[in-house]
């Protein structure tokens, strides 16, 4: 296989590697929200605690990820992923409580880790000019899926009942990762290069050690927004259903909510990556959150099925963009040379905050106002807002004058920093 074929091979690997892990995250707890809290006789707060199971599984095994990934291979990785998801979610029908709901929801969690972080290393190495494009496809792909699944899942549940459909989920999730985990390689130091813009003396960065990068500013910039616009965005894959629910909607309608939610995240991935490239990530992450804190803020005070899927899917895009861009940010800011270390680092503000800022601690302020969606979605759109503002401050590299780890070193590994345009 020549490298053209390879760079390919590995960009459709990765995308295809985060199919599955996109539906199980996104799309099927809010399909199987309503059956668990009949099944097993418990609130919205119990259901909503499950996005936090999931979060803090990345935070215990981003950081640790990308380091094995330099042990074993990325190919390697993502082939273990592949069967902890598969193979859990196989068994996921059977379980009669929702501890074991819970965790299900963390071993998604580790799954989405092995994967993940090799997608979007492998990738940004095939493609080093085009990391915010390829970021966002991978993204485009994670966070997609979930919208025309969702109605399948449903349809699915509703017919063939919950041990079937997650023994089928289960199987096809495990094969899709087992078939495409050897396309995920990076290429030779020799074969880095890629086509693509041209580099120039002022778009060049350094390549940061973990220890450099947690003594930065932008680090510490990063690591906040996603705690804070981390948890707002992954509030609504539960809440969605339940706001649907609250407002009087049939399940088939409410799901029409979670399926905007899931179309835009999706969606907002390949848009914000591209965007990211040619006017900046910063200017492309504000926006963003400003447009989703706005629609958390105005979504309960809005009528109808179509408005609140326009709401959601504003939502969407403001979480879509925190995954598409940030990693490319994070690149920007440190460098490919340790990015899964550093990546995995940022992503512990997600796993060990965010779910208790965002799903977590929305469900349990519902059970107690007795479902006041205008509180909880008002908080959510502030967290957003926050984010934006943190985010306005992060800056290339030659602005973090005061660094020391960002003194001149021609050891140091070049990279492209299109933070602003």
């Amino acid at each position: 296989m020549n490298e053209n074929n390879r760079r390919l091979a590995a960009l459709i690997g990765s995308c295809a590697a985060m199919f599955w892990i996109g539906t199980l995250v996104f799309g099927l707890p809010g399909v199987m929200a309503p059956y668990w809290q009949e099944t097993f006789g418990v609130g919205r707060g119990a259901v909503s605690q499950m996005p936090l199971w999931v979060m803090l599984a990345l935070g215990v095994f981003m950081y640790a990820s990308g380091k094995w990934q330099e042990k074993i291979g990325h190919s390697r990785m993502a082939a273990i992923g592949a069967m902890v998801m598969g193979l859990s979610t196989m068994a996921l029908g059977r379980y009669e409580s929702i501890e074991w709901v819970y965790f299900w929801s963390f071993t998604m969690g580790v799954a989405s880790t092995f994967l993940y972080i090799p997608s979007l290393t492998v990738v940004q190495r095939w493609y080093p000019h085009r990391r915010g494009l390829v970021t966002g496809l991978v993204n485009l792909v994670f966070g997609l899926s979930a919208s025309p699944m969702s109605p399948v899942f449903n349809k699915m549940l509703s017919s063939m009942g919950p041990v079937s459909t997650t023994v089928i989920i289960g199987v096809l999730a495990l094969a899709t990762g087992l078939a495409v985990s050897p396309f995920m390689r990076v290429p030779e130091e020799d074969q880095a290069p890629a086509a693509g813009a041209k580099i120039g003396p002022s778009t060049l960065g350094r390549s940061l050690t973990v220890s450099e990068a947690v003594r930065t500013r932008n680090f510490w910039f990063m690591w906040l927004s996603w705690a804070l616009a981390g948890g707002a965005g992954f509030a609504m894959v539960t809440l969605s259903t339940l706001f649907g629910l609250k407002m009087g909607l049939s399940m088939e309608q409410a799901v029409l909510i979670l399926a905007a939610y899931g179309l835009m995240n999706g969606l907002s991935r390949i848009i914000s990556g591209y965007l990211s490239d040619h006017i900046g990530r910063k200017l492309t992450m504000v926006s963003a959150f400003a447009i989703g804190g706005c629609a958390y803020i105005l979504m309960p005070h809005a009528g109808g099925l179509i408005l609140w899927a326009l709401m959601a899917a504003c939502v969407a895009y403001a979480f879509g963009t925190l995954f598409a861009v940030s990693a490319a940010m994070a690149t920007d800011c440190f460098g490919l040379k340790h990015f899964g270390a550093i990546y995995g680092l940022i992503f512990t503000a997600y796993g060990f905050f965010a779910g208790p800022l965002g799903p977590w601690l929305g469900g349990i302020i519902l059970d107690v106002t007795g479902g006041n969606f205008t509180i909880v979605f008002s908080y959510l759109g502030g967290f957003y807002l926050l984010a934006g503002a943190l985010i306005s401050f992060v800056g290339a590299q030659d602005e973090e004058k005061d660094d020391p780890a960002l003194e001149d070193d021609p050891l140091l590994e070049k990279v492209y920093v299109p933070i602003e345009d």
